[in-house]
């Protein structure tokens, strides 16, 4: 049996984050860009975190959060403060200017919404969502053999 899984779940992702840029371009966002969004996104949900935790959080690679959070951090979005208990560790937090901008994110989050359910069912968006969830956990469960 062929499937087609993997190659439709990197399509979408392709496809989602275009779309995206183009909803923010829309509503003259330009505050931060699609993968800003999605540390920002993270850090709304918990503030103050380690950027390891933010790397497993928003699935994004350490070595990639770096620079963004350097221009994170030019563009007033982020504070980086030294951990009061483990100086090894830097945590993360969002400015006034990030918080004010959580409305914004929402609504283009909104928008993706209903474009990625456009035509479905609030019991077949349930179904699909708890699968999604067990193709996350099966990736993140796996451990090369």
């Amino acid at each position: 049996m062929q499937m087609n899984g993997g190659f439709l779940i990197t399509k979408i992702k392709q496809l989602g984050d275009r779309i995206f840029e183009k909803i923010l371009n829309e509503k003259n966002i330009d505050a931060f860009n699609g993968a800003q969004g999605r540390i920002l996104y993270v850090l709304w949900q918990e503030d103050g975190i380690s950027i390891k935790a933010l790397s497993d959080r928003s699935g994004l690679a350490i070595t990639s959060l770096t620079t963004m959070l350097e221009r994170m951090e030019k563009q007033e979005l982020i504070q980086r403060i030294r951990d009061k208990d483990d100086k090894r560790k830097t945590l993360l937090y969002l400015t006034e200017k990030a918080h004010s901008l959580q409305k914004d994110y929402d609504s283009v989050s909104d928008k993706m919404g209903d474009i990625y359910y456009h035509g479905f069912t609030k019991k077949e968006i349930i179904q699909f969502e708890k699968y999604l969830d067990r193709i996350r956990e099966n990736l993140e469960g796996w451990k090369e053999s």
